[in-house]
């Protein structure tokens, strides 16, 4: 049956042969990555700075490492489909998935800044934020969710400009939110005593050790 493929279409087969091969590799690769996100446990991390609850309030089951890994499944798919057009010579097709891989590029650097950000929010609940309870500063808990949803606003809009969305207008509101994170610190810092950020940087720098 191959051989009679062959005959009528060299260009079929190859192309066939070509996609066929890159689902196999596609879930090869799917599999790497399921097993890497496993490794560093990001549910995990997500689901204990609560944006696993926030999703499932809303109705959405959001599971970071299956979404994550399909991800890197359809980058191999996309680009086994563009090296088969390219065998059957449909070059317009081929090229129009070229831009779409280029653009994968920024999809995986938004997926690095969410996975960095989470774990950023994940340490700082464990160092920064339990070193003000233990202070026992008012204003400790709002203080923790202005630090944690400013970090997730930094975030977001990092992953805007990195996927090319609305990119002035991004920038703008990215220096604003910066000013607004450094008046926060600053009234949150004047609060506590200079006495007291003195101890708290001393922690810091001793748990990094």
């Amino acid at each position: 049956m191959l051989e009679k493929i062959f005959e009528i279409s060299p260009s079929f087969f190859w192309a066939g042969l070509s996609l066929l091969f890159g689902i196999l590799v596609a879930k090869f690769f799917e599999r790497i990555s399921q097993r890497f996100f496993e490794k560093i446990r990001i549910n995990l991390v997500l689901k204990r700075i609560g944006l696993k609850d926030s999703f499932e309030k809303i109705g959405i089951s959001f599971d970071a490492q299956k979404f994550f890994s399909e991800i890197v499944q359809w980058f191999f798919i996309i680009l086994f489909l563009m090296l088969s057009f390219e065998i059957l010579g449909l070059t317009k097709f081929a090229d129009f998935l070229e831009k779409v891989l280029f653009y994968f590029q920024n999809i995986f650097i938004s997926i690095l800044i969410f996975v960095l950000a989470s774990y950023l929010i994940d340490f700082s609940q464990k160092v920064f934020l339990a070193s003000f309870e233990k202070e026992k500063i008012t204003y400790s808990r709002i203080f923790g969710k202005g630090f944690s949803l400013s970090i997730w606003a930094l975030t977001a809009l990092a992953i805007l400009y990195q996927l090319k969305i609305a990119r002035e207008l991004i920038l703008a509101t990215f220096v604003g939110v910066i000013l607004i994170i450094a008046l926060v610190v600053g009234i949150s810092f004047g609060l506590a005593g200079k006495e007291f950020a003195e101890k708290f940087l001393k922690e810091i720098e001793e748990k990094l050790k």
